[in-house]
């Protein structure tokens, strides 16, 4: 186990105490279990997976890992929950899917293997951790060059406050309370500065958009509450 000292242990128990439970499409993180179709079809149209070697960083108990490596990619997922961890490899040996996990943080990959994955996606981690600029460096880092780096995250604003925080946690009951800290969200200006300065382009920035009418979610327009990223590595660094 290769830890980072980019932890905060209160959000790593958090997510930790929820392993058990990660993989029940009725259970605390259902809202993962809903969106991660669009998650997937958001990659898959700006990446091609199949053949690929990908990176999940962030991936808790493997819903993108394993989905990615259903479409052909040779994927490493690595968390540093460890229940988390167990319950990946469980599933995805019970549903026969195969793919590797690494209890191991993005930094040490991105040092033991520079531009080393065709794709590195890192969702709903950002807002997570204490250095978020450090984990999208790490990640540009394992890309290589030409290669698709993928954020997704949370705006830092009033509405977000409202409908990711309020009302999503505390109204309908969507994530578990505590899920997420409002000093924590990340406006898109600021995570495209951190992406220039890893020398990540910026492709295409798409909001994430939940009907309550509906119960549905949908992708594009505007980011102002969970938005999706698209970066392409630039040249060798």
């Amino acid at each position: 186990m290769t830890t980072t000292t980019n932890i905060d242990e209160s959000e790593l128990a958090k997510f930790d105490a929820l392993a058990e439970r990660w993989w029940d499409p009725d259970g605390p993180l259902k809202t993962l279990h809903r969106i991660n179709p669009l998650r997937l079809d958001y990659i898959a149209r700006r990446a091609e997976l199949g053949g690929s070697r990908v990176l999940d960083v962030g991936c808790g108990a493997g819903l993108l890992s394993e989905a990615m490596a259903e479409r052909g990619a040779d994927v490493l997922g690595i968390d540093l929950a460890p229940s988390s961890l167990d319950a990946a490899r469980r599933h995805a040996r019970d549903a026969g899917v195969k793919l590797t996990y690494a209890c191991v943080a993005a930094e040490r990959v991105a040092a033991d293997e520079p531009a080393g994955f065709d794709v590195v996606t890192c969702l709903e981690l950002l807002e997570h951790v204490p250095d978020p600029e450090a984990v999208v460096s790490a990640c540009a880092r394992a890309a290589r060059p030409g290669g698709s780096v993928f954020f997704a995250t949370i705006n830092r604003n009033l509405k977000s406050f409202l409908l990711a925080v309020v009302g999503a946690e505390h109204i309908l009951r969507m994530v578990p309370r505590g899920t997420h800290e409002y000093r924590r969200l990340i406006r898109p200006a600021e995570l495209a500065a951190w992406c220039r300065r890893a020398d990540l382009p910026l492709q295409d920035i798409s909001g994430l958009h939940f009907n309550p009418l509906t119960q549905s979610y949908t992708l594009g327009g505007n980011a102002d509450v969970n938005y999706l990223v698209h970066t392409i590595r630039g040249s060798a660094r």
